[in-house]
């Protein structure tokens, strides 16, 4: 990639081979329009009948439309042009009723139909939200999280905003063009002709403006999504951008998505700019062939003043659902790019549950691993755990040890059932983990992490997370418990002070105290922990490692050690190397060996 000098810094130059590159990032599936429209009038089946009644109004505004400029040609030949005033007042009262009656008719099928749509895109948006929460991990480790935004907002809202206001008015068009064709018909066949003569220029114009706007709208929604994927990366990740001063490479890779998204909505706006352009020039030169036309057969009394009058008006009736369908032309082709993002995520397949039994069992913690092998990725040579086996009692502590990459937190993944193993068994009190509901399993399974999440709510919702129907005694308790209530009481609003986006506010330690409250209070049977206890202060250390035990005690807990103190105190000991368990035991049986586990003890490794 280039970049050229700018009165305020560089400026990248994209290519055509630079675009091609990002477009190969996101693998789009061909259009389906009739799949996605008929998805769509699904999600209104609810409202079909007010929906019904939105229609029928468009045809009485139609037809309301149609019949004004009738009633203004019949006053100009039976009372302007003949000089008769009498009954004028009359028809001027009747053609006043039309077009109030044209504006309720038209504003109930606007109003109505923006509670359908509304109603359509609630759906739409919950169906979304809700499918996100039933797809697997895996789902979510292969995308940015920012362009699944992008599809829960942007794509969203194209939809929206078409079914607000284009689809009335497609309606409208369609139903304008059929009446207005076959009045001005009646009325003289010769002006139709030489209206319709400009409607080949529109089709081959609106197919050479479409076949290009279609494409550009899609890449705008992709590039619109991977920029937003980008932000979102940076911003979650600023510390991190900050710690390597990274702030020049983050930007020009910001530059570059932005100007892919700048160069692709230039062009989508500038060609779908041309069609109310091409569509005025064309009304233009079809009002004049018809004024033109209509004066010279005027002049050989082939048709009355009020004729002619009445036909300009349709003829520019009959040109102007052309241009208001061309123009929602585009606007409909973006909200099908958006649409169809938005359905191939609700298509993804979800986490797979069929485990209909052992809904309500109760967890003792028994946990055995028979010859487990797990690779992330089906095509990987090598396994990232592999042959494992182990056998941990419940209530017993296991300690898992090894360097960076052997393992351990795969191990914690599969006990989660973020992921499903490649080959052999995970026992849980003896019954297949793929017997056990998911729900069921991670309701009294509890994490802490290394590195805690906290939402944007108040310490107390934030502790009552691992369990919605906690009282206020039980959180205090947890709180209490997990040596947090000290520092708790002297936040501005003690336990009601809402934290902000993951508690920005707080200390790491004071968010670990947090996370361990919370998996007090959910009473666990199983516990995962991934010690974190680097990079605090001695006291807040002591207060972490007390809590932790008390939440340990009783419980069975696979603990991810990085501090001696904690190997020492585990039941059993797993030395995991290069995905395999390679050693096993008490930490006494392990020392007598004076194996692996020996020399990381003796290397200070732990």
């Amino acid at each position: 990639m280039k970049f050229i000098r700018k009165p305020f810094g560089y400026e990248p130059v994209i290519t055509k081979e630079d675009l091609k590159k990002d477009n190969k990032k996101i693998v789009e599936k061909a259009s389906d329009w009739r799949g996605v429209l008929s998805r769509i009038w699904k999600l209104v089946d609810e409202q079909r009948f007010l929906l019904i009644v939105v229609l029928l109004l468009v045809v009485v505004s139609s037809a309301l439309a149609l019949l004004g400029p009738y009633i203004i040609g019949v006053m100009i030949d039976q009372y302007i042009s003949k000089s008769i005033f009498a009954g004028l007042v009359n028809m001027i009262g009747i053609l006043i009723i039309v077009y109030v009656f044209l504006s309720v008719t038209m504003y109930l099928q606007n109003y109505w139909m923006i509670g359908i749509s509304q109603q359509t895109i609630y759906r739409l948006r919950t169906g979304l939200f809700d499918h996100l929460q039933k797809l697997p991990v895996t789902f979510f480790d292969k995308r940015q999280h920012g362009e699944l935004m992008s599809r829960m907002t942007n794509d969203i809202e194209n939809v929206s905003q078409t079914l607000n206001t284009s689809f009335i008015q497609v309606f409208s068009s369609i139903l304008t063009l059929v009446g207005t064709t076959g009045v001005m018909l009646l009325l003289s066949p010769l002006l139709t002709a030489i209206t319709l003569i400009i409607v080949p220029f529109m089709y081959f114009a609106m197919r050479w403006i479409t076949r290009r706007t279609s494409k550009l709208f899609k890449e705008q929604q992709q590039a619109v999504g991977a920029l937003n994927g980008m932000i979102e990366e940076t911003i979650s990740g600023q510390r991190i951008v900050k710690a390597f001063s990274q702030e020049s490479r983050m930007l020009e890779e910001f530059s570059v998505k932005s100007e892919r998204l700048k160069k692709t909505g230039f062009w989508a706006l500038t060609y779908s700019g041309f069609i109310p352009k091409v569509m005025n020039l064309l009304n233009n030169i079809s009002f004049t062939l018809v004024a033109a036309a209509g004066g010279i057969l005027a002049y050989y009394d082939q048709v009355t003043i009020g004729e002619i009058v009445i036909f300009t008006e349709y003829a520019r009736q009959f040109t102007r659902p052309l241009n208001d369908l061309a123009n929602q032309f585009n606007t409909v082709l973006s909200a099908i790019a958006g649409a169809e993002r938005v359905f191939a995520i609700i298509d993804e397949p979800a986490e797979l549950d069929q485990a209909e039994e052992n809904k309500d069992y109760k967890l003792k913690g028994n946990v055995t691993f028979e010859d487990v092998t797990f690779r992330y990725n089906k095509d990987d040579e090598s396994p990232t755990i592999e042959q494992v086996s182990f056998h941990v009692e419940a209530g017993k502590t296991a300690a898992l040890v090894g360097a960076t990459g052997a393992g351990k937190t795969t191990i914690m993944q599969l006990l989660a059932r973020f992921y499903e193993v490649n080959e052999g068994t995970i026992l849980i009190d003896d019954i297949p983990m793929d017997k056990l509901p998911r729900q069921t399993l991670r309701s009294q399974t509890a994490f802490v992490l290394q590195d805690p999440f906290l939402f944007e709510m108040t310490v107390k919702e934030n502790i009552r997370y691992g369990k919605l129907n906690a009282t206020d005694e039980e959180v205090l308790h947890a709180a209490k418990e997990a040596n947090a209530h000290e520092f708790i009481m002297k936040l501005p609003n003690g336990y009601d002070t809402i934290l902000t986006a993951d508690g920005g506010e707080i200390s790491q330690g004071q968010k670990q105290l947090l996370s361990i409250a919370r998996a007090l209070v959910a009473d666990p049977a199983i516990l995962l922990l991934d010690e974190a206890t680097s990079s605090i202060d001695t006291v807040t250390e002591l207060k972490i490692q007390e809590a932790l035990e008390r939440l340990m005690e009783g419980r069975t807990s696979f603990v991810i050690a990085h501090r001696l103190n904690t190997v020492r105190k585990a039941d059993l000991v797993f030395v995991m190397e290069n995905g395999k368990l390679v050693e096993s035991g008490s930490q006494e049986e392990l020392l007598q060996k004076q194996g692996r586990y020996y020399g990381m003890l003796t290397n200070s490794k732990i």
